[in-house]
């Protein structure tokens, strides 16, 4: 097979006030809330949302009480959609919550005093993804984390007032030309970012490129000439978020993981508590992923893992260095195996995931945040 040295790779990120990542932080400030109050709740919450309406369901097992109404609106008040009469607002959204008790089926298999096993088990059967490469000081991949970095900072400034005609929902997205996979050059920056409709266009283009663009990717020497820039291509983003377009819980899971770099399980994160492997054990995977790549015994590395319901430990373990790596993929695969502990109560236990975090961090990408605690590396003698 041969391997194509010259290619362009793209990524996306997506804003907290896009109505899919509404949902995500609904769902994820209910489990917060949950934990907060009792850490062993068992939690999976989805969201939907359209206008002016937030339905909320999914299976609790918690000693909580939940101000689900006064969450969901604390929430939306907090992206910035507080306006009335926009079509979805803080005040005046209709919430339908149609939570129910978690199949006792499922508890008895994660439960550590009901399961086959006697410890506690996978809340569900998958296979999760973890990945890493040293192209970015984040170990995370070019386009994602330049893409990322475009939003946080329209967020920024849009909530300190410097940009104040600028409204929650938006998009961005890098191509990045690469050569021997490495990035040479960005070919082109994509931005969409809804905005108060007493702005002209040509003065929010150039704020997209001289505020939010410039300031972000000028420092990576990628930017040449050629370059291409496309703000806003539609020509107006007046109307967006929820009153615009529906969201649900869990749309997002390549702009939350690898930006398609990395391969994906197909299991969202949000809204579900740390029993679930979804979550816990992908988090996990980008922790011994990163912690390779970061002592250099490879340049990139995808790890694969594998877990059955209640079963305590993975099913099978999965390494490809892409030919980066120092060591052979099987004893690095070896090395994992020795120096990490799968098990679910041992990944909770070590990433300390028993905590109300997680809205925190389901935004602008689960792995892009540097104070998480899967994002730590040096803690493991390699």
């Amino acid at each position: 097979m041969v391997i194509q040295s010259s290619y362009l790779f793209s990524s996306e990120s997506v804003s907290e006030g896009h109505p899919d990542k509404v949902s995500d932080q609904i769902s994820d400030a209910l489990l917060d809330a949950a934990l907060s109050q009792d850490p062993l709740s068992r939690v999976a919450i989805e969201t939907f949302v359209t206008a002016n309406t937030v339905i909320i369901g999914g299976e609790v097992a918690t000693q909580a009480k939940l101000a689900v109404d006064d969450i969901v609106r604390s929430v939306i008040r907090d992206i910035g959609y507080t306006e009335e009469g926009s079509g979805f607002a803080a005040d005046t959204v209709r919430i339908t919550n149609l939570i129910a008790p978690q199949s006792q089926d499922i508890a008895m298999g994660v439960s550590a005093q009901t399961n086959l096993f006697g410890v506690q088990g996978a809340g569900d059967q998958g296979i999760m993804f973890g990945y890493a490469t040293n192209e970015t000081p984040e170990y995370l991949p070019a386009p994602l984390t330049y893409a990322h970095k475009i939003l946080k900072r329209a967020a920024l400034l849009r909530k300190n007032g410097t940009l104040p005609f600028l409204r929650p929902d938006a998009k961005s997205q890098i191509s990045i030309r690469y050569d021997n996979h490495k990035p040479v050059r960005i070919d082109s920056v994509v931005l969409s970012h809804q905005h108060s409709p007493d702005i002209t266009r040509e003065e929010l283009e150039h704020v997209f490129l001289e505020d939010l663009v410039r300031p972000v990717l000028e420092g990576t020497n990628l930017l040449d000439g050629d370059t291409k820039y496309y703000f806003n291509p539609t020509g107006r983003f007046v109307l967006g978020g929820p009153a615009a377009d529906t969201g649900l819980t869990g749309r997002k899971i390549i702009v939350d993981t690898y930006g398609g770099a990395g391969r994906h399980g197909g299991g969202a994160f949000s809204g579900k508590d740390p029993s679930k492997v979804d979550r816990s054990a992908s988090y996990y995977a980008r922790y011994v992923a990163k912690n390779i790549v970061a002592t250099g015994l490879a340049s990139r590395l995808e790890l694969q893992v594998a877990y059955a319901i209640g079963v305590p430990f993975p099913v099978s373990i999965y390494v490809n260095t892409f030919g980066t790596g120092k060591k052979s993929d099987r004893e690095i695969e070896k090395i994992i195996t020795e120096k990490f502990n799968f098990s679910p109560a041992s990944i909770i236990a070590q990433l300390d995931l028993l905590r109300p975090i997680y809205r925190h961090y389901d935004t602008y990408g689960h792995f892009s945040h540097p104070e998480a605690p899967w994002e730590q590396v040096g803690q493991v003698d390699l």
